[in-house]
């Protein structure tokens, strides 16, 4: 379910309440999406200035118009959040509060001509950014069948990856794969019988783990969680984090997860900052029942200070 912005952000009562922005704030929006989180914290602080990243400038746009619209100051950015602490640091600007939401917009999975999703038809693209960097195409049809084994493997955790690999390589030798629908049916012809009893559509994994590395995400999250010790080390010397600056990520795997947990452990560990969330936070059941896609999500959260 999505409303008229296109997409419903996840727990969004909880996003606010643990960063609880306040007047005059600097509120960073590293995944910006259509903008539902951004302006919610906004409007919670009162008055604050935005600044928004994403990869996908049609949202991006988007995003900004919502926020303008509000009266709030915004600030957007066409890039990758891996340039954020950068981008802080040379504008002088200190962040109070940093939200990572590393789902996808629900209009980006519901777009055929975008490829995220095996429900509909479509070009077997995966880009955030769609001017940029090779296709899940490209992946599939070029990857050695041992390296698209160990993608689908590592990056989705699919226990048929090998059969998988085997199958496509096989199949791209008559006709390379370039559609949702055909690397959907041959994730399923390699699942053989083993298809009808999944509790996961067969194509799941495989779709998640050329997803992921289509658009680098694990290697953007490693860099971020990295910027972020190293802003609670540099508060005192101009970093891009506020002394008492708050960090929220919703991941909605276990590798993102995993991350992200070790990380803020980490952190609290080196008296860098401490854990807001000492288990992850999940949707409510009401809010499941609304927005199916906010099922996996995970939300934790530090601030920084011991």
């Amino acid at each position: 379910m999505t409303n008229e912005c296109g997409h419903l952000p996840v727990l969004p009562d909880q996003v606010c309440e643990l960063l609880n922005p306040k007047k005059g704030d600097v509120i960073v929006d590293l995944t910006a999406g259509r903008g539902g989180h951004a302006e919610l914290l906004a409007i919670h602080a009162g008055t604050a200035e935005v600044l928004l990243f994403d990869l996908d400038e049609a949202n991006l746009q988007f995003a900004t118009t919502r926020l303008e619209r509000q009266g709030i100051s915004v600030h957007p950015h066409h890039a990758n959040f891996v340039t954020a602490a950068t981008t802080l640091e040379d504008a002088g600007i200190q962040a109070n509060c940093v939200l990572a939401d590393l789902g996808f917009s629900s209009n980006q999975m519901d777009d055929a001509q975008r490829g995220f999703s095996f429900g509909s038809d479509g070009p077997l693209d995966m880009r955030l950014d769609p001017t940029i960097g090779p296709t899940a195409a490209e992946l599939v049809n070029t990857m050695s069948e041992k390296e698209l084994a160990d993608t689908i493997y590592f990056l989705g955790e699919e226990p048929y990856s090998r059969r998988i690999a085997q199958k496509i390589t096989l199949e791209r030798e008559e006709v390379p794969i370039l559609t949702t629908a055909r690397l959907a049916q041959l994730v399923r012809d390699a699942y053989g019988a083993r298809a009808r009893s999944s509790r996961l559509h067969p194509a799941t994994r495989t779709f998640m783990a050329l997803r992921i590395a289509v658009n680098g995400e694990l290697d953007a999250l490693d860099a971020l969680l990295l910027d972020v010790e190293a802003g609670g080390r540099k508060v005192d010397s101009g970093g891009w984090l506020h002394p008492t600056a708050k960090i929220a990520v919703i991941s909605f795997h276990s590798l993102e997860d995993r991350r992200v947990k070790q990380s803020f452990v980490a952190l609290e560990k080196n008296e860098l900052a401490k854990r807001l969330t000492r288990k992850p936070i999940r949707a409510t059941v009401e809010e499941q029942s609304r927005n199916q896609r906010s099922r996996p999500a995970k939300l934790r959260a530090v601030q920084l200070g011991s």
